[in-house]
């Protein structure tokens, strides 16, 4: 019995040695981490890009390169993050050496060890380390599952016209839609049941300048759609309340016509800012049902997540980007081809700022282009402070998206005199857009004068300035009506 117990117990301390000394070599430094991670995310990238310029079909493969997305953006942001504490602790280590307090004096030496910043650093550091090899184990899954899954992407052809190019021009590409694209694309093109009901209707819904008009466009120029329909019409109104059949086509404009197809199927889309009248739709699908050849469809887009009810298919729902996301889509704003590395700092101040502007895309422009005016870390902590106050002044919480509230008070950052009363605050009361038509009705004064007090004149009582003028179809530009007021 001895000699059994004996046996027992070294062969578990034999096990528990082997799993310690296994655990300690898969052990590694926090530099050892974040190079496997910069490696594992170059592999990862390569095969998104090539993804991205293929003609993906199969849904399966659409959720898997959506989920590989999602785990690159929060790699990337994680190597950022990491390197940025990275800096700031080091130019603290730097900051107490060069002002170290006197070894006679107790109290210094306590203020030092007790200063909070100090701590939350390390707990920030720890926490992040955790979340590092986590995301380290699941890419090196994905790369891992590689083989197979790159075999099956080369079967899908290429595009017709390649993506703007995303990383030299990204004012000129529509960043983070890529699979709710393909999911539409793949919805117009799936050819419907015979008998039963004639169209299908694919509810496109999300809050205001979210994208969903430029998901809609870049979606109808797709050399696919516009080979399978016949023709593309887009309905110019606001309302189906009042509308029968006549004035519906008659309040509708031809977006693409293509009589070499020999089709007769067609593709309506439909874009309204709220809910939609239940008669007035019932109408209006009955002689759409009638009038439209079989194979038909319609793409409705709205604010209000009531008409998901209406799809014959599962609704796509825009919402604002992952906090991951957007710091990759500001990052590339800002830095362009730039290494951010090289500017330790300034990156740390950009990753202060994603945060502060709550996933809207035309804040992240503006500031962008702010910032690019002045590449020193001085301005852009103005800025911070500005968008900071923004945030506080307007009751947002932070990370939460408000880009469709109405009045919000917003700073410029203009030098005023010392002791002058100008506080440069103005009110934001209301955003619009206008289509290409309206060119000659875009103001002249941008937002970016805005702020920098670049005018000649002050403006007196309510007036519209240009925020961002958009370089991809359907080329809207976007205003709002400003008035300056009294800080309070």
């Amino acid at each position: 019995m001895e000699a059994l117990i004996s046996a027992v117990l070294g062969d578990i301390i034999s096990r528990a040695i082997s799993i310690m000394v296994e655990k300690s070599r898969r052990q590694t430094t926090a530099e050892e981490d974040l190079l496997r991670l910069h490696q594992l995310l170059l592999r990862i990238s390569t095969v998104v890009e090539e993804a991205e310029g293929r003609c993906v079909s199969n849904q399966g493969m659409i959720r898997q390169i959506s989920i590989m997305i999602k785990q690159m953006f929060r790699g990337y942001y994680l190597l950022d993050s990491f390197k940025c504490i990275q800096k700031k602790t080091n130019d603290e280590e730097v900051s107490r050496s060069s002002f170290a307090p006197s070894k006679f004096n107790p109290a210094k030496r306590f203020r030092l060890l007790s200063s909070s910043p100090q701590i939350d650093s390390m707990v920030i550091v720890r926490e992040n380390s955790k979340d590092l090899k986590q995301i380290i184990l699941v890419l090196e899954n994905m790369v891992a599952d590689m083989k197979e899954f790159a075999i099956f992407l080369m079967s899908y052809p290429r595009m017709y016209r390649q993506p703007y190019g995303a990383y030299l021009y990204l004012d000129k590409y529509m960043f983070g839609r890529q699979m709710e694209r393909e999911q539409a694309i793949s919805f117009l093109l799936q050819a419907e049941p015979l008998g039963g009901g004639n169209l299908g209707v694919l509810p496109i819904v999300g809050p205001g300048l979210i994208g969903k008009s430029t998901l809609v466009e870049r979606v109808c120029d797709d050399e696919r759609v516009r080979n399978h329909f016949s023709l593309i019409l887009r309905y110019e109104g606001n309302d189906l309340k009042d509308e029968t059949a006549t004035t519906f086509r008659d309040h509708c404009v031809i977006k693409h016509q293509n009589s070499a197809s020999g089709k007769e199927r067609s593709l309506v889309v439909i874009e309204l800012l709220g809910d939609v009248d239940e008669g007035a739709w019932k109408r209006l699908l009955q002689t759409s049902e009638r009038c439209m050849a079989h194979g038909s469809k319609i793409i409705i887009t709205s604010r209000s997540e009531n008409m998901v009810s209406i799809g014959t298919t599962e609704a796509i729902m825009l919402r604002c980007l992952s906090k991951e996301a957007y710091w990759y889509f500001f990052k590339m704003l800002l830095f362009g081809s730039t290494d951010p590395e090289d500017h330790p700092k300034l990156t740390s101040i950009a990753m202060e700022l994603a945060l502060d502007m709550c996933g809207s895309f035309i804040l992240a422009y503006v500031v962008a282009t702010l910032l690019r005016a002045n590449p020193s870390a001085r301005f852009w902590y103005r800025v911070l402070r500005m968008a900071r106050e923004f945030t506080q002044k307007n009751n947002f919480v932070r990370g939460e998206y408000n880009e469709d509230r109405m009045s919000r008070y917003a700073w410029g950052i203009a030098e005023t005199p010392r002791g002058s009363n100008d506080q440069k605050v103005f009110l934001i009361h209301h955003s619009h857009q206008k289509g290409p038509a309206a060119h000659d009705e875009v103001p002249r004064i941008t937002i970016v004068d805005l702020i920098f007090g670049a005018w000649s004149a002050v403006p007196q009582g309510k007036f519209e300035v240009l925020c961002w003028k958009s370089l991809i179809p359907p080329y809207y530009s976007y205003m709002c009506s400003c008035e300056f007021v009294q800080h309070t």
